[in-house]
């Protein structure tokens, strides 16, 4: 079994350097063209990034591992990496083209989208749950990267990173946009992992699954249906109006009010039951999702 090779990439200039480019025209920021960059050598290797890196591959022939899978992209699919995140290279022949925009945080020092790239959730999403492009939507995508390459190839001045920090928030936005609509246009897929996960939370409740191991959490629901906690919530929320968490709370009060119409347990044995490590905490859940405590709900039955 072949060591696998670690590098961190503490800076721009840093990966150019590592990638054998030249060195970036901005220190913050750099725009690179896959077809320059010998993937052949580099097999076996992990990559901690400490920036920002929004990939769109072509042609994805390869595959790329994340965790302990391995996907393919043979359309090609646009990625989102968060910095500290690790992305794990294949000892596998790759047709790479497209185009890797990388940012440090410090590029968005001092601008909004310093603390509004938290809300795009697809920065958090796997490999696996990469976003597939129209050919429509992907002229709209390379446009982008083409005006942040003409910005990088002019000398810089007093506006520069003004345009391009408005481009980069202009890619965010409409990859957001196109996020929802994958979602829509793969209804049935998610229709069935929401299936799955009405499944998983009927068993998990039904059994003394709560009772040994506590609450479900949502990492416990995102692994079971295999995709990231993150991806799921936004997938749930759109087409359900509900997060995971707030799924989970649903059938967790659904539950707990069948034990009070249909047993004579106390509320702290029900909470016990139903996994929390004190009633207090059930008691004012069930408050808060139904307007009354657990002994009201019991006594409104009679």
């Amino acid at each position: 079994m072949k060591k696998l090779k670690t590098y961190t990439y503490t800076s721009i200039s840093n990966a150019m350097d590592q990638l054998g480019l030249p060195k970036p025209k901005h220190p913050l920021i750099a725009l690179v063209d896959y077809k320059d960059i010998d993937i052949s050598e580099q097999p076996n290797t992990a990559f901690i990034l400490k920036f920002y890196k929004i990939s769109f591959k072509k042609h994805f022939a390869g595959a790329i591992k994340y965790g302990q899978g391995h996907y393919d992209f043979e359309e090609g699919g646009l990625s989102f990496t968060a910095p500290d995140q690790i992305v794990y290279s294949s000892d596998q022949e790759a047709d790479y083209s497209g185009y890797t925009l990388i940012f440090h945080p410090e590029f968005l020092r001092n601008y909004p989208l310093a603390k509004n790239i938290a809300n795009y959730g697809f920065f958090s999403y796997s490999v696996a749950e990469a976003l597939y492009l129209s050919d429509k939507e992907k002229q709209i995508i390379f446009s982008i990267f083409e005006n942040i390459i003409l910005e990088l190839d002019n000398n810089i001045d007093h506006f520069s990173q003004d345009v391009i920090i408005s481009q980069i928030e202009l890619l965010l936005n409409y990859s957001n946009r196109f996020y929802n609509r994958q979602f829509i246009t793969r209804k049935p897929i998610h229709n069935d992992m929401l299936s799955e996960v009405e499944a998983f939370l009927s068993s998990y409740f039904d059994t003394d699954k709560s009772l040994i191991g506590g609450l479900p959490t949502v990492q416990d629901v995102a692994d079971h249906v295999k995709v990231s906690p993150r991806y799921l919530s936004d997938m749930l929320r759109l087409l359900t109006g509900q997060t995971t968490q707030q799924h989970i709370h649903s059938r967790l009060i659904e539950k707990a009010k069948s034990i009070l119409a249909n047993s004579d347990l106390s509320v702290a044995e029900i909470a016990y039951q139903l996994g929390f490590e004190h009633p207090q905490s059930f008691n004012k859940l069930f408050k808060q999702k139904t307007k009354n405590s657990p002994v009201e709900f019991r006594k409104s039955l009679n």
